[in-house]
């Protein structure tokens, strides 16, 4: 459980220089299941293989109720990611695997629909949320995992400030195989990335 007395249902919403962060609701389900839909095949090889009911309103439930639950635990919180001058759904980023005690830690996963990608929108939503787990949460570290072959996701997190700490073999199962990944890490008192820079 976040100990922290800002850890409520009505987190407020995060502003960034492009984006707004909040936290997913319920009725965001067309816009959502449009966009990954829409976005299939650009996101398949970079996350764990898609379920046949990937996008059905039932599994979109389970969802919602799982990120719940995992925000009331304190063990993660789940945002979307708003494209400022749309308003539209671009993507969505999680701060997981929350620690506290001597690690005061979390990890950073994120995806972004095909036609918002290469304006600058995950960059300026990873230094969102990295401000976010170091003055709110008081973290001390966020680390992030990369697949080599992901260029794009290498520029955004070393434009967010992450240096890259070394290489995870056989890490996560990506797409139904095991796949390396690079270990990318920012320090509470790291600068925290260029600016302007797109992704």
């Amino acid at each position: 459980m976040f100990a922290l007395p800002f850890f409520r249902r009505d987190l407020p919403a995060l502003k960034g220089n492009l984006v707004t962060l909040r936290v997913p609701f319920t009725n965001d389900y067309r816009e959502w299941s449009t966009l990954r839909g829409e976005s299939r095949a650009f996101l398949e090889p970079w996350e764990p293989r898609w379920t046949p009911d990937e996008l059905d309103r039932t599994a979109w439930r389970l969802r919602i109720s799982r990120y719940r639950e995992d925000y009331a635990q304190g063990t993660a919180i789940a945002f979307f990611i708003f494209e400022k001058t749309s308003g539209k759904l671009a993507g969505g980023i999680t701060l997981g695997n929350i620690r506290h005690g001597v690690s005061q830690s979390g990890h950073v996963g994120y995806w972004i629909g095909e036609r918002f990608g290469g304006r600058g929108l995950m960059t300026d939503a990873v230094k969102v949320v990295a401000r976010f787990a170091f003055d709110t949460l008081r973290l001390h570290r966020i680390e992030a995992a990369c697949i080599p072959d992901n260029i794009r996701s290498i520029r955004v997190l070393e434009k967010a400030g992450f240096r890259r700490e070394g290489l995870l073999r056989s890490y996560l199962r990506i797409n139904g195989v095991w796949h390396d990944h690079y270990l990318y890490a920012r320090i509470a008192d790291d600068p925290l990335g260029s600016a302007g820079t797109k992704d």
